[in-house]
């Protein structure tokens, strides 16, 4: 049996995988600052840059643009480095993952002051089209490790995973499965996340390279620009979101292009924004489920349906303290820190919380997920996190506390309107009011931030 698996191991070392799935050289792949880029001129751009970067083991991928973070993506990973993809672009985020990979490089698209070490800018994107046709279509070894991506830090300190050029492949597998039976095989992605995140990279750096699908290499942010990057790419579209940006798609009333449907992931989605997006843009909210360690593996149109529906070759088998997850883009089953109850003979599940947000308070029970639920639920909240405390207090309670954002109501008028829905032992106190959350790009909340936030308000 050993024997085997070696020569399985072998095998897959030595397999080649191609940079781009899609073979026609001329199919738009990006639109890139108004002009449509083909496939060809990618794998030009790609190799070019390529061949001007540094031997290195790993290099940090800082491109804000996403046409240029998919070009130096593919361009590290055909040297045979890793992209390195820090929780955030802060200084110190960047400066502890290189110092985790001794001799890497970064890599950006614009001057950075002050900038990190080794670091070097993009050259100019530009191939005549006698160059572009001359491209010729690479390919990457399967267990290559292309990518190494850091949790968001919303349960504690990011934890790095590493992601190989096969794994990438079978996860976007399932993502396109999903997609198809939504939208049809050909779309194209307009996303509000930035692309150094896994949800980022999956939905719009990886559909595009192995699937028919165009990708507008902006980020828009506010409403008008959004509606801007979507009418300057072909139906049928898709919009790539979190929570927080389609809230504020919704309260802003902008009219959008013709949406095929709209993607989200990144949190949960509250039931009722999901139902109120379908109506003012008339397209189905589509949440996917994953982690940075798994990639996402599941689906669910809230609005239909409250249970997730998995990818194809998913198995989930539940534990006491969370759930062991079989997937095609895992080498070996992982454990989530999520309860889950299966249902129809394990093709579909119900989310009942994380096992670390589990409470026991006084031998009663609630998850912190379920009472920020019910805060958000509070008519004049317009955001707010509750989270458990590091330390306990004087009986040896860890407390439990919240930050509210809600400029037309008192710390009061909240605390008795969750008094009316959960029990008095789980009441967030310290309970405070502030003008924002510290979400990040994606809109998690980063747990140090939250509790740095907490700290700096505390009444004098």
């Amino acid at each position: 049996m050993a024997i085997v698996y070696d020569t399985y191991q072998r095998d897959e070392a030595e397999r080649l995988l191609p940079l781009l799935k899609v073979g026609d050289p001329q199919r738009v792949l990006a639109m890139h600052e108004g002009d449509a880029i083909t496939a060809a001129q990618f794998v030009a751009h790609v190799e070019r840059v390529a061949a001007q970067l540094p031997e290195a083991s790993a290099a940090v991928n800082l491109c804000e643009d996403r046409y240029a973070f998919m070009v130096a993506f593919c361009a590290i990973a055909l040297r045979g480095q890793a992209n390195l993809l820090p929780p955030s672009r802060a200084p110190h985020a960047v400066e502890e993952v290189m110092a985790a990979h001794p001799g890497c490089h970064a890599v950006g698209d614009r001057p950075m002051d002050p900038s990190p070490h080794r670091y070097h800018p993009l050259p100019e994107l530009a191939v005549d089209a006698a160059t572009a046709l001359c491209a010729e279509w690479p390919s990457i070894a399967a267990m290559q490790t292309v990518a190494v991506g850091y949790t968001s830090g919303s349960t504690g300190a990011p934890r790095p995973n590493t992601k190989t050029w096969r794994s990438l492949h079978a996860s976007t597998a399932g993502n396109l499965r999903m997609l198809h039976q939504v939208v049809g095989e050909r779309f194209a992605v307009v996303a509000t996340v930035p692309p150094q995140h896994i949800y980022g990279i999956e939905m719009s750096v990886l559909l595009p390279l192995l699937g028919d699908v165009q990708v507008h290499s902006g980020r828009p942010f506010f409403p008008a620009d959004i509606a801007m990057a979507l009418a300057q790419v072909p139906g049928p579209r898709v919009l790539v979101t979190t929570p927080v940006h389609l809230r504020a798609l919704v309260e802003s009333g902008v009219t959008l292009p013709a949406l095929a449907a709209m993607l989200s992931a990144t949190a949960p989605m509250p039931p009722e924004l999901a139902a109120q997006a379908e109506r003012c843009f008339d397209a189905p909210v589509m949440e996917v489920f994953g982690s940075t360690e798994t990639c996402a593996f599941a689906s669910r149109r809230v609005t239909a349906d409250s249970r997730w529906s998995l990818y194809h070759g998913v198995h989930l088998h539940p534990q006491p303290d969370g759930t062991q997850i079989e997937a095609p883009q895992l080498d070996v089953p992982a454990t989530l820190a999520d309860i889950v109850t299966l249902h129809d003979d394990g093709r579909r599940f119900e989310l009942c919380g994380r096992h670390a947000d589990l409470l026991e308070i006084a031998g009663k029970r609630a998850s912190l997920g379920d009472l920020t639920r019910r805060l958000l639920a509070i008519p004049g909240v317009k955001d707010g996190a509750v989270f458990q405390l590091d330390e306990p207090d004087a009986i040896g309670v860890r407390r439990i506390a919240a930050l509210v954002v809600a400029p037309a109501l008192d710390e009061h008028i909240i605390l008795d309107a969750l008094r009316a829905s959960i029990d008095p032992v789980f009441l967030p106190r310290p309970l405070r009011l502030v003008e924002s959350l510290p979400r990040n790009e994606t809109g998690k909340l980063p747990r140090a931030a939250l509790l740095d936030l907490l700290a700096r308000h505390v009444p004098a």
